[in-house]
């Protein structure tokens, strides 16, 4: 079967805390039935979150989206069948189960990818929009840009005061 089309990010929806699991049997599938050309990447999204017991605070991770794992693959009737197979998956999201491709502008917010330095068209001075986060549509202007840590420090007017916030790449838009 030849492969003229270009890899997208899918969703697929799990039982509630299969999430590991199912990510588990997937990268087994790709790797006993030589499925490399057709999956190329399977993630769940997840944060640090400070939880605070006994007094004591511990940063656990949390997942972004439960009950969903994301797939970059090329979408073909038979990767289908093997990707809905798999145990703990219940569909893909979409309508009638059939996948819809997640959009560039959904998988730069959801952070299902890094933005390469090249691709970041934002300078120092510019103003920007937050489009994820706790933040979320605070407007600021960039103060300095770390290109091998993807942060970028904005600095962001919040009760009446200047802020500096540190945030991803993938969290800042230009206006």
């Amino acid at each position: 079967m030849e492969i003229n089309e270009q890899p997208k990010w899918y969703v697929v929806h799990t039982y509630s805390g299969y999430e590991n699991s199912v990510e588990t049997d997937l990268r087994n599938m790709v790797e006993n039935n030589s499925l490399q050309d057709y999956i190329f990447d399977i993630k769940i999204p997840v944060e640090d979150d400070v939880v605070e017991r006994n007094g004591k605070k511990k940063v656990v991770q949390r997942k972004k989206f439960p009950s969903y794992v994301f797939i970059k693959m090329i979408y073909t009737n038979h990767i289908w069948f093997m990707v809905t197979r798999a145990r703990g998956v219940t569909s893909f999201v979409g309508a009638a189960g059939r996948p819809i491709p997640l959009t560039d502008d959904e998988i730069r917010r959801i952070g299902l990818e890094t933005v390469s330095i090249e691709d970041f068209n934002i300078k120092e001075g510019d103003d920007v929009r937050i489009v994820n986060g706790a933040l979320e549509n605070f407007i600021g202007v960039v103060d300095s840009i770390s290109a091998e840590r993807q942060k970028v420090k904005v600095i962001v007017a919040m009760f009446g005061r200047q802020t500096p916030v540190e945030l991803d790449f993938a969290q800042v838009e230009k206006l």
